[in-house]
């Protein structure tokens, strides 16, 4: 005799589905889009209680798709294979930002530039510093993670800064981190970096346009607030 029997949940699994593919996520809860994400990976098991515990132990749908699939077994009915849909989509959104990045001019298209940024480190919780790299035009040559810091900061080393530079054959960057605090006001730590960073790049022949500050849907701008004007000014007054 066929198997007809389902597990629980199977029908509002594929009630999900079906409003999903008719309207997308609008009007879906948080729990929810975690919860289709786990059934990416989970064919015979009802997941919206684990996706409320996700939820509830990340706080946000961010912080559930930056966690690490350690971090996301440690939820009581996570096993080693539910994270794949979590951490798929992850990084899919990333490429999927990043390709539309390339090749433009992040300077003339500066929402592209926040979203890739707010989405790819403005929820993090470390300190992710990145460099874009650019050609004589503009356009984006390459995006890296530089470094990775603690909870508090990140060691920022212009030497490497450099060289990454270099070996892209840029002509221009835009720098970006996050503050996993939320708040993207510049430290003094922020404010030195970028001034060594600027006077290092100059020497080699090398234009910073930008050092962007992520904090929780919001952003500070260091050419916007004139500082990176300020410190080409007092370079060529040396």
């Amino acid at each position: 005799m066929a198997r007809t029997a389902s597990h629980k949940g199977a029908g509002h699994r594929q009630r999900l589905r079906e409003k999903f593919l008719e309207s997308g996520l609008s009007g879906f809860h948080d729990y929810e889009v975690i919860e289709l994400l786990l059934t990416i990976a989970t064919p015979r098991k009802d997941c919206k209680q684990i996706a409320k515990a996700l939820l509830q132990r990340f706080k946000t749908l961010q912080r559930v798709l930056e966690a690490s699939p350690r971090e996301l077994c440690e939820i009581p009915g996570v096993g080693p294979k539910n994270p794949f849909g979590i951490k798929l989509v992850k990084a899919v959104a990333d490429r999927y930002l990043e390709k539309r990045l390339i090749e433009k001019d992040p300077l003339n298209n500066s929402r592209e530039l926040y979203d890739y940024l707010c989405h790819t480190i403005g929820d993090k919780v470390r300190e992710y510093f990145k460099a874009i790299f650019l050609d004589a035009k503009n356009k984006i040559l390459a995006v890296e993670t530089l470094f990775v810091g603690t909870l508090t900061a990140s060691s920022v080393y212009p030497r490497e800064v450099i060289l990454a530079a270099l070996n892209h054959d840029a002509a221009a960057v835009i720098f970006a981190h996050n503050h996993p605090s939320g708040d993207p006001t510049p430290s003094p730590e922020d404010m030195a970096i970028t001034r060594q960073l600027v006077q290092a790049c100059t020497v080699v022949g090398i234009t910073v346009h930008e050092h962007i500050v992520m904090g929780h849907n919001a952003y500070y701008s260091f050419a916007d607030h004139g500082h990176i004007a300020r410190i080409y000014r007092e370079h060529e007054n040396r």
